[in-house]
């Protein structure tokens, strides 16, 4: 069955999603696209694309049944909510809404016409979060106790609208939706405490340096960082385990794992302190190379393009979603907390 699709707001994102589907979707064609901007619809049109004038035109396109939402984070629930009363099943790009309650606007409309709406939350099907997931999941190096999640940049200050609050910009609403996206997708557990630290150091009205504490109810921590001011780079992912320690370094997934050797004796206490270039010590000795072994990363290569396939399945009812609107709004839920905890100034207990 062939879907066609429009796009509302057609700059940066919005272009990046037309190029995916015209080099990897066949079954997906791009109608056309609104964006206020008149010169913006007239390099619409030059790609040879329909360029509705108005939003209301697109909307009343019989031939249009998914829409894309590109547009500043402010607008999202509005035009999700008119597209799926049009008839459309919509994606929207993240973050969802501005806060969790417009979700929840947004949840009760797709229940009440039927239509599917999705979110755009890519960055599951990045390499490096999959390379993580799957290294817990197969419990290579035990039990997860401690992840340290970042993302950090070195350009200073949040480009464009991202640098308004009333567009909902900001770090935490751009790229900490992802991370803790990532977590909550990972970990099966509530969390039940939250800490943030969001500074405007160079933004002035919103957030361009975060860091962000986390623990669940199954008694694993994580610290997520989302920085525009660092110029020396943390690792990715840190993973702590009962059985080892996983690195990822980077997006290209320089790394490795180190875990207990599996026939390796159980460590005993030396009567003699170790002399390290740190002074005399026992307790951060270096551990013997013969009790730990290094192992690569697994070599996962996920396909981008499957999460339209997921919502096209979802659509003919054939699959289940793989970013539920519900999942989203946990995200939300969270980040709403974490706006509140930065502005008391200390940290509070939940159940999210």
């Amino acid at each position: 069955m062939e879907h066609s699709i429009a796009f509302i707001g057609y700059g940066g994102m919005a272009v990046w999603h037309h190029n995916l589907i015209q080099e990897k979707l066949p079954e997906l064609t791009v109608r056309g696209a609104y964006d206020i901007r008149p010169e913006i619809r007239e390099d619409i049109r030059k790609k040879g694309l329909y360029a509705y004038e108005t939003a209301e035109e697109l909307l009343a396109d019989g031939s249009v049944d998914l829409v894309i939402i590109a547009v500043p984070n402010n607008f999202h629930k509005d035009y999700s909510i008119a597209c799926m009363r049009a008839g459309k099943n919509v994606i929207c790009e993240k973050p969802v809404t501005m806060c969790a309650a417009e979700l929840e606007e947004v949840i009760a409309v797709s229940r009440e016409t039927g239509k599917v709406f999705t979110v755009h939350q890519n960055r599951r099907l990045d390499r490096d979060y999959r390379i993580v997931r799957e290294v817990l999941e197969k419990g290579t190096i035990g039990a997860p106790y401690f992840i340290e999640t970042r993302v950090q940049g070195s350009r200073g200050s949040m480009h464009g609208w991202r640098g308004y609050r009333e567009n909902g910009g900001g770090m935490l609403l751009d790229w900490g939706v992802h991370l803790l996206d990532q977590l909550l997708d990972m970990i099966p557990a509530k969390v039940i405490s939250v800490a943030a630290h969001l500074e405007s150091v160079f933004s002035g009205e919103v957030d361009d340096n975060v860091k962000v504490f986390l623990k669940f109810e199954n008694n694993v921590s994580a610290l997520l960082e989302f920085s525009t001011n660092c110029f020396i780079n943390h690792p990715r992912w840190h993973v702590s385990c009962t059985e080892g320690t996983m690195v990822v370094e980077d997006w290209e997934c320089n790394g490795r794992i180190v875990k207990l050797a599996e026939d390796a004796e159980k460590m005993a206490w030396a009567d003699d302190i170790v002399y390290t270039a740190a002074g005399p010590t026992r307790t951060m000795a270096p551990r013997p190379a013969h009790t730990q072994q290094v192992l690569e990363l697994p070599d996962l290569r996920p396909d981008v393009s499957d999460y339209y396939r997921n919502v096209i399945g979802a659509i003919e009812k054939t699959q289940e979603l793989i970013v539920k609107p519900e999942q989203c709004l946990r995200v939300m839920r969270l980040i709403d907390l974490l706006f509140a905890v930065n502005e008391q100034g200390g940290s509070a207990t939940c159940r999210i």
